[in-house]
């Protein structure tokens, strides 16, 4: 656009505003004639006034509209997904991943929350979306360095972002394991069969140990033999946690899982205090009827002592209703087992509701039911065993932050599929849960983020919309230019951008 004189043969000096395309010029806007030099400067201002208003605003030439979308699209030399770098990517940085300078790393790291699938569809993927052409063996040898050279790292930065956003201070943590099956049949050093979690008793497994804090940031991790007691894993990781970063003082929460007598005596030889899930069934029969003649009712708890520690027992209708629904499943589930002649004596034992078979005769298998009756009567009751110093409501209010760590392990299985592990050897199989770790780690600042930022979208939402920003990259026809524009096309990317203002 620029203003144009015309001078008529009356003398008076006429001002436009001119826009030439493709050749030819189309005035825009007229603004009047003047026979004086003040009246043309006049009539010139608001030319130019006009052009400042509308210079992002040109009337569209529908003569030509086809022929300049058409040398616009011939134009386009590159179209890539950017959402996920506009928004993962930041947080990955913000966190302080990008201290690790490797490009596959940052790429597999956010890609297992975008596309957790194998290495070779990542690959695939990579490619079609983002132009980066990476081979499977490339991938493979990173992984190697990953082991070798990072893989501590990894956790280091985890802990000292963890560590800031909590305000400096961490002196309580919450520790569970997990099972993780493969679908192969020959063990090996790692992958024994043992009991597992996800009731794939047959297929070799590995143990995963998780450690987060109260607001559930991951802090460190390690993986076991898939045959190792899972009260033998908690030491060994709490030790490590301890003398790593220095920490002087530390509180251990765990579910009764974790309940040992050795754990006990070697948590408190290291001077921890702790917070365990009690096993208040399994308590002297002097004991549990003391448990039950309490007669607690809802929210109700109350404070008692055993082997000179200290137990709380607490009842709550919410999870009487859970307890006698699980109960009620776990029967159904049972007498269809009988029914179909599965169970053998081999099948009578105390790990889950297997509890209330017993055996008729030699080989016939029957469900207990007089078992299963005085079971409910602890519907609702859960013990807390501790040498904790905390009162009995920060006791249990610490407690309950435990399903923090069950959300993380069910946000790894399912939504950054940690599982199927599509490697064999050891060192591929730690790279890969390293790999699931960070990413859980991004995907957790994220959620902080967005609820800090009161962004009412969750953060799976905000994956899903990223997915769905593309950045075009166009040549211009005369001056051969490279212009790249972020597309916001709906409304939930243009609000997405309102409130992580990633520069769109």
């Amino acid at each position: 656009m620029f203003i144009r004189e015309l001078r008529h043969k009356n003398g008076r000096i006429y001002i436009q505003v001119v826009d030439k395309s493709s050749g030819r010029y189309k005035v825009l806007k007229s603004f009047g004639s003047s026979l004086t030099s003040e009246g043309v400067l006049e009539l010139k201002k608001l030319a130019s006034i006009w052009i400042n208003e509308h210079q992002c605003v040109r009337e569209i030439d529908f003569t030509h509209e086809i022929e300049q979308i058409e040398q616009m699209l011939s134009g386009i030399t590159q179209l890539k997904l950017a959402g996920i770098e506009l928004v993962l990517g930041r947080i990955f940085d913000e966190i302080g991943f990008n201290k690790i300078n490797d490009e596959l790393f940052r790429s597999l790291v956010l890609y297992r929350l975008v596309y957790p699938k194998s290495k070779l569809k990542t690959t695939e993927y990579l490619y079609r979306y983002e132009q980066k052409e990476w081979s499977e063996d490339a991938i493979y040898r990173y992984m190697d360095k990953l082991h070798s050279t990072q893989k501590e790292l990894v956790q280091q930065i985890s802990y000292a972002h963890s560590l800031k956003v909590l305000g400096g201070q961490i002196n309580v943590v919450f520790y569970d394991v997990t099972t993780l099956y493969f679908e192969i049949d020959q063990e090996d050093e790692l992958r024994k069969t043992g009991f597992s979690k996800e009731g794939k008793h047959q297929n070799p497994q590995i143990i995963l140990g998780l450690l987060v804090s109260k607001n559930g940031y991951p802090l460190a991790y390690d993986i076991y033999q898939g045959n190792k007691f899972e009260g033998h894993t908690l030491l060994p990781i709490i030790n490590s946690f301890k003398s790593k970063y220095k920490i002087e003082k530390l509180t251990i929460i765990a579910d009764s899982g974790l309940l040992s007598q050795s754990n006990i005596e070697a948590l408190q030889t290291k001077n921890y205090e702790f917070i365990l899930g009690a096993r208040i069934k399994n308590q002297k029969h002097i004991f549990q009827q003391k448990i039950l003649d309490l007669h607690l009712k809802n929210r109700e708890s109350q404070l008692t002592s055993t082997d000179g520690l200290n137990l709380i027992v607490s009842f709550s209708d919410d999870r009487a209703k859970k307890d006698k629904h699980n109960r009620e499943k776990g029967l159904r589930k049972l007498e269809k087992q009988v029914r179909t002649g599965k169970l053998t004596k081999s099948s009578i034992n105390n790990r889950g509701y297997n509890k209330y078979l017993k055996l008729e005769g030699e080989l016939n298998v029957k469900i207990d039911l007089e078992k299963f009756n005085q079971d409910a009567q602890w519907d609702g009751l859960k013990g807390y065993i501790t040498n904790s110093s905390l009162t009995k409501g920060e006791i249990l209010e610490n407690y309950h932050h435990l399903w923090k760590i069950e959300k993380a392990f069910r946000i790894a299985k399912t939504d950054l599929k940690i599982r199927p592990i599509y490697h064999r050897l050891q060192r591929r199989i730690e790279a890969h849960i390293c790999l699931t770790f960070a990413a859980y780690k991004v995907y957790k600042e994220l959620e902080r983020q967005l609820k800090e930022k009161q962004v009412p979208y969750s953060a799976t939402k905000v994956i899903e919309i990223a997915q769905s920003i593309f950045e075009i990259e166009i040549k211009t026809t005369k001056s051969k230019e490279i212009v790249r524009k972020i597309l916001l096309v709906n409304q939930e990317q243009k609000d997405l951008n309102k409130f992580l203002k990633f520069g769109c």
